[in-house]
């Protein structure tokens, strides 16, 4: 059963052109091709990033967050109380309770509305990423994007399908593999599982779904395309996507510094860098290349459709993005900013008038320091 099972799956028919087997793709006079067995390696690569990552924030991260006076607002406890507790538990604390639950609420503890929000509101801070971890995750983020994309540009840019996109194409799928490709893939698929390694203890923001479908449809379109020997377009797409990121990642740390001048224009040049590398050159220089060129060699199968189906996922989620981070520049540049539209992770104003609140003494003032801005609000992955 397993063995017919596996026939199907790796049938010639579904992932290569006509008249042509995996066995034609086999290692033969000097010439090396990719290989499904070395996916394998994208584990140790994972791994390997996991330590790099954690060497990186605490030994250059951290460090350089001190020198710029990067610090966690300090939150003040909420008073225990088992009733809103039962309550915040229950509901997994994600959103402020509605007003008929305040009420009820209130009649459960004969606590004013006010100083249920306020518990609510202290409550949902002592779980929120503060604002070090989230320099730490930028600089990181912003780091890998760096090296990634100039190591791609290196290995890229005397390749004649860069300058030829027909050239991507030229004896598909008998291509040999080059070291260069190997280590940029690698490295690329190893970064975006170690994303998937640490989901649940990053800084969640309220596209995490989309995250995830992002960094699922990653890595299996980079899998796939390493199987099948997409590899020219394969590295194309992620330098295009790469190009971007740096910026985004890094005007979220001058942010987290308080470089907030710099940080807005930053944040310009990324707004326009990603309409143009991911609603210009992605769909209509890439995505045109990959539906297009390979009809002019051979007849449409299976793997065809399905790589291409996968662009066109990502395609998706840039459009959703571009519509954030426009949102998001008109906030900046017309309106005062109040807030992350991406994050779950916002700090909250926790304090009140005395006189509510057991005379407790807070500033009024909001704050909006962690995260806030137009530079937290988007990954554009």
């Amino acid at each position: 059963m397993l063995q017919t099972v596996s026939e199907w799956i790796w049938w010639d028919r579904l992932w290569l052109p006509m008249n042509v087997s995996w066995s034609d793709l086999a290692d033969s006079d000097g010439r090396v091709y990719a290989k499904a067995s070395q996916l394998f390696d994208v584990l140790p690569f994972a791994l390997c990033l996991l330590l790099v990552r954690l060497l990186f924030e605490r030994f250059v991260a951290t460090p350089l967050a001190n020198v710029w006076g990067v610090q966690d607002k300090v939150r003040l406890p909420a008073e225990h109380n088992p009733v809103l507790e039962n309550y915040f538990c229950s509901t997994n604390g994600l959103m402020p309770p509605l007003q008929a639950d305040v009420l009820a609420l209130c009649k459960k503890t004969s606590w004013t509305e006010r100083k249920v929000q306020l518990w609510f509101r202290r409550r949902r801070n002592q779980g929120r990423a503060g604002l070090r971890k989230r320099f730490c995750e930028a600089s990181w983020r912003c780091a890998f994007y760096f090296c990634a994309f100039f190591g791609g540009v290196i290995a890229l840019h005397d390749k004649p399908w860069v300058y030829d996109l027909r050239e991507v194409w030229a004896g598909f799928p008998k291509q040999s593999l080059l070291p260069s490709q190997y280590w940029y893939y690698f490295s690329e698929m190893g970064f975006y599982l170690s994303l998937v390694f640490r989901l649940t203890f990053d800084v969640k923001r309220k596209d995490f779904n989309e995250q995830v479908i992002h960094h699922i449809a990653t890595l299996t379109l980079l899998s796939f395309s390493w199987i099948s020997n997409y590899i020219r377009i394969g590295t194309l797409v992620m330098v295009v996507h790469d190009s971007a990121d740096i910026l985004l990642e890094g005007a979220k740390v001058l942010n987290y510094a308080k470089w907030n001048k710099v940080a807005n224009g930053v944040f310009v040049v990324f707004t326009a860098l990603f309409m143009l590398t991911r609603l210009v050159i992605f769909p209509f220089w890439l995505i045109h290349c990959t539906w297009v060129y390979p009809l002019e060699l051979y007849a449409p199968f299976f793997g065809y459709y399905f790589f291409n189906v996968m662009l066109m996922v990502l395609q998706v989620l840039h459009l959703y993005w571009a519509v954030l981070i426009s949102r998001m520049l008109f906030k900046s540049l017309f309106r005062k900013l109040e807030g992350d539209d991406r994050s779950d992770e916002e700090e909250e104003d926790d304090s009140d008038p005395p006189k509510d609140i057991n005379h407790i003494s807070n500033n009024n003032k909001p704050n909006h320091i962690n995260g806030s801005g137009a530079r937290g609000r988007a990954t554009g992955h």
